[in-house]
Formats: C-alpha cells, structure tokens, sequence
C-alpha cells in the first residue's frame, strides 16, 4: 500500500505517484479484485464497507473490472469513463493531464442570469460536445449560462441522459472526459458559466450494476416513480451518501462546471436530520473554493424550503423551477388547459401573481391532484424562480414536440417571451428557441427487445392524460422513442439561425433590455407591482432607485383595448413626467406591425397581443 497519496474522491480509480489506486464500496461481498489485462489483484477490506489497493503498473488509460466474490467482471461504480458503454470495461482517468484555461474565471450567482437549457445530442447535427463548442459563440447575446441536460453515461446511442447508471462517467456518446472539459473552457473564455442536470433520484434501467455491490443503494422504505427509492435514509445509506455528495463536488472540481440543475427532487426522499439535498448544495460550494456557483432544483410540490435559508430550515439551494408561470403561458398561448394544466387559466391575474410571488400554488387546494400544493414564497428573491415558456420536458409532452411558436398567434408569442425575459425571475430558454426552431423535441430512447417496448407503452399511457394527444393516439404511437429517425428529426438546423433572422434579432434585443436596464436587471429588488387591466391585459411596474428609473410593461394577450380613464395607480407616471415607448414586441423588425405610444392625451391604447415597456421622460 506504500506510495499512496491523499486521494481526491473517496471512491474511485485515481492515478498515484507510483500506480493507481483503487477503492469500492462493497459491504455485501468478502473479497474484491481489480482485473487489468485479465491480471487480478486482490483489494484489502477497510471498515465500513470499502476495499482498496494500488496497482503499480496501472496507468492512465488502463481497462479495468472488479471481480466480486470470485465471480463476474463488473464496471466501476465511480467510474471515470466507460469507453464501451455502461456494460463495458472502466478506464483509468488523470484529471489533471488537462491543462486548464480557466483559472481566472470567477463563477457565476444565479441573480442576473439568462440560462439556455441544451441537449448536446440535439445541439448540432454532429451531437458532440467539440461541435457544440465551435457553436458556442451563436448563442453570444442570448443567454449567460448553459445548463447542459444530463451526460452521465447510460445505455443505448441516444436519449435524454435522466436514465444515467456510472453518476461520474461523462458518457462516451458525446466524446471523452477531456472534450467536455474543453467545452466548459471554452464557454467559461466567451463569458458563458455552465451548470450540469445530474440525476439523483433514481438510475435508469439497463446498466446498472449498484446492486452487485451493496443490497444498499435502494430502500423500500420509500417508492417513487420509478420503484424503490435510492437509500438515502435507511440502515445503510452511508455509502451511496458518500458517493452522491462526492458526485456533486466532482462535476464542480474535475470539470469546473458552474452549479448543477437538480432533477425531480420530490423523489429525493431523506428523513435525515441533514437532507442530503443540503449536503449537495454545501459541498458545491466547497468544492468551488473562490468561483461563484449556484445550484437550482425541479421539485413539481413546489417544495419552497429547498431554496430557503439554512438558518430558517431551509436546504440552502439557489433556485426552483417555476412550474406555475409556464402553465399558465401554456394556457394562454396554446387554449388547451388538459391534464396538468387544468389549474390555470392563463388569466393576467396568474402573471401578476407569478411576477410578484414566484409560485401561484403556495398551499391551496390543487384540484388536479387532489391534493394541497405548494408552500410559501415568502423570504425568497425573484431571482430565484426559473421562468420558463420551453424546457426539454414541456416541448415534449405536448403537441408531439411540436414548439409553442408553432402553435400560438405570433403576437402573443413575442408578449409573453417578453414578459419572461423582462420579468423579475431567472428567464431561462430550450435551445432553438431563439431563432424560431422548427425541429420538434420528442422523447428518444435507445433501449432495444422488451425494454424498448416497454418504454414505448409506458410513454403512450403517460401522454394519453392529454385529451389532444389521446385523441390523435395512432399519430403519436408512430413517435418510437427507440427509432434512430426519431432522435435525428429532434437535431437541431442551425441554419435556421440565418433564416428566421426576426427571431434571432428580437431575444438579442430582449436580453440587451435585461442586461442594460439598471431596473430590469435589478430583478424587482426595489419593488415590484402589478395590476389587471382588462380580460387579457395587465401592467407590471418596477419601482426604480429613483422614480425616473421607474419601468412599465403592458401585455396584452387579446385584442385592442382602449382605457379613456384608468384608475389604476401603477399608470401614473412619476411627477412632472410622462411614459414613452422604449420597446414594443410589436416592431417590424420582429415581424410585427408597429406601435404607437400606448399613453395619449386621454387615455390609454393597449395594441392586440403586444407588449410595451414604457420609461418615463419629463414633459416639456
């Protein structure tokens, strides 16, 4: 055992002055060996569970099993890299062979940033991190932070990556470890931070060898989606603790990543005294040292506490999700108000609400499910909700992935992307959404035999609870998530980039407002308020640092409206002064059909699905 040095993660193969050393956990066997080149050595039994040994003739790049009991030759549970796939041989890694261009980067908060949710299969036609880095400068001027859906390594050619079964091996599918730490330069040299999707709430079903190892990574105690939850709480959870809290800090330390999105964290199931949802967010942290990091969680109860103040109780988490505000835009754009949208009504009182308190379920009843949902925003900042009119999950499960620019007025489209890219919360847009993509987004899968059935059926059943899919139900059966055609058809065209320049132009201009508005980009910290002011329109005002830095946003969602007396006190403009028309989404450069300013002598002309940000100026 002599030349071993301090190691970087407590399980793992890491490369050592004289050799590699590894170590397992694995309480339920008597003796484990490391194979290399069909050599076995003998690992020693620590406590609690772990064995671990030093090979001196192991390298970087050595292929290696694990042989259990005797028997078997098994991947690595933290392994690196999987070359051949999860059911294949682990590859030794030296994370520090990479040489870094990024040490002055200093991170990224979550307040003031514009996130663009990519799948690197889809990104580009070649699906692989080295081209989408050569596209990177595309999405100057549009966003400040990818967050990259999950590269953990699972099984099959493609998917979405929530099925992941080796938590630290970035699947070989998009290349190796060394071109996503390319990518992550790359973005961190344009000015661009990166957050990774990782998935901690189950593994998918094929390749997944925990349960050689330890009877303990999964527990009945609780039941999720998916079966058995992972042991986070029950006899035996430290070791599958150790690995989860170690996985955080791993993404954060060997590949710089800025924070991490949390997958369906209601299935995240802890009684503990310390969650291990705070745990996660304190070791990104750490792990971080001097770099700025945030971390933002999806949690459908719309669990509050998850971001709230660990001295309050809370798990110390940056940011959620917010569920609430892209219902209710999916309401109001699309009519269709089925399944899990049948609790809004994409009404203006809904995006006043949302734009002033995050969530619009915080305790009440939710008939959809029966159930209460929500709890309090109170005490969070509105830079802590993730506003969204796309993400993979929304594109997908409704309108056979068809995009939502597709399938609304193109006016009321622009009013609402402005409200999310203006509005006090977190905007975050899915990829091609910004130049008007008409690549759909469809659930694929790679799975082959009964498993590809299987997930074929279960997927049918999951989007029959939408009347409109349920009935074209012959039409959506043809989508096979394992059909390679289906996978391509969601690739993106990126010379959609120069054809639909309106689209292209009219988020640059957006994201400009949000960043160079001293107002806007305060993200509602001075106040914000808003007001209905008919059956489609409302008003959101920001309170400036001084009146004059006041800001108005009109939306409105029908058809022309004229008020010749508003009693509305958010419309009065600040004293001596008088609103002026700084931007309208109905410009012709975006397609629109121009706009005069909406405050005239007496009254008030709100333009038809169209929305109006308005500065005051003094009168002469």
């Amino acid at each position: 055992m002599s030349g071993m040095r301090t190691r970087r993660l407590p399980v793992g193969a890491e490369v050592q002055d004289r050799g590699v050393d590894f170590r397992v956990w694995a309480p339920k066997r008597r003796a484990v060996d490391v194979v290399i080149d069909g050599k076995a050595t003998a690992l020693e039994r620590e406590s609690g569970g772990y064995f671990r040994g030093q090979v001196s003739d192991a390298r970087a790049g050595s292929l290696y099993r694990f042989r259990l009991d005797g028997d078997g030759a098994y991947p690595d549970p933290a392994s690196r890299f999987q070359p051949e796939g999860p059911h294949g041989p682990s590859l030794v890694v030296d994370p520090a062979r990479f040489e870094w261009t990024d040490r002055e980067w200093p991170g990224v908060s979550l307040p003031k940033q514009v996130i663009y949710e990519m799948h690197v299969g889809t990104f580009t036609r070649e699906g692989t991190w080295r081209a989408a880095a050569a596209h990177l400068e595309k999405l100057q001027g549009v966003c400040t932070v990818i967050e990259m859906m999950p590269v953990a390594e699972f099984d099959g050619e493609f998917g979405w990556g929530y099925d992941g079964v080796c938590f630290f091996a970035p699947t070989r599918i998009y290349g190796t470890p060394d071109d996503l730490r390319a990518f992550v330069a790359r973005a961190h040299a344009l000015g661009f931070g990166v957050i990774h999707d990782v998935v901690y709430n189950h593994l998918g079903p094929s390749g997944n060898y925990l349960p050689q190892y330890s009877d303990d990574y999964f527990s009945e105690k609780h039941h999720t989606d998916w079966g058995a939850a992972l042991n986070y709480d029950a006899p035996g959870n430290a070791g599958l603790r150790e690995l989860v809290v170690a996985n955080a800090g791993y993404w954060i330390d060997e590949f710089h990543f800025d924070g991490l999105r949390l997958d369906a964290t209601q299935c995240i199931m802890d009684d503990s005294p310390v969650h291990i949802l705070r745990e996660i967010g304190e070791r990104v942290r750490s792990a971080a040292g001097r770099r700025k990091t945030f971390v933002v969680a999806e949690n459908e109860p719309q669990n509050t506490r998850l971001a709230g103040a660990i001295e309050s109780g809370g798990y110390g988490l940056d940011g959620l999700w917010n569920d609430d505000q892209h219902h209710s835009a999916y309401v109001a754009l699309t009519g269709q108000a089925g399944a899990y949208f049948s609790d809004h009504r994409g009404e203006p009182q809904e995006f006043v609400s949302a734009a002033k308190y995050g969530y619009l379920f915080q305790g009440q009843w939710y008939s959809w499910q029966k159930k209460r949902r929500g709890r309090s925003s109170r005490g969070l900042a509105p830079a802590a909700f993730v506003t969204f009119l796309e993400n993979h999950d929304q594109v997908a499960n409704t309108g056979f992935g068809k995009r939502l620019h597709a399938r609304t007025h193109p006016g009321r489209y622009r009013a609402l992307t402005a409200l999310m890219m203006l509005g006090p919360g977190t905007p975050m847009l899915f990829q091609g959404q910004e130049f008007a993509s008409s690549s759909p987004f469809l659930f694929f899968a790679h799975h082959t035999g009964d498993l590809a059935a299987a997930v074929r059926k279960g997927r049918a059943e999951f989007m029959r609870q939408f009347p409109s899919v349920a009935a074209a139900s012959n039409e959506f059966e043809d989508d096979d998530p394992s059909d390679p055609a289906v996978f391509a058809r969601c690739k993106l065209d990126d010379g959609e980039r120069d054809k639909n320049v309106e689209a292209v132009l009219f988020h640059k201009d957006l994201f400009a407002l949000r960043r160079d508005d001293p107002t806007l980009s305060a993200q509602g910290e001075r106040g914000l308020d808003g007001a209905v002011l008919g059956p489609a329109a409302f008003v959101l005002r920001w309170f400036g640092e001084t009146e004059a830095l006041d800001r108005l946003l009109l939306v409105n969602l029908g058809t022309e409206i004229h008020l010749g007396s508003a009693a509305e006190p958010l419309l009065a403009p600040p004293y001596g002064s008088a609103w002026s028309l700084s931007w309208s989404s109905e410009s012709p450069h975006y397609g629109g059909n121009g706009m005069v300013n909406p405050e005239e002598k007496e009254g008030w002309t709100l333009a038809g699905e169209s929305a109006a940000l308005l500065a005051p100026v003094l009168e002469p």
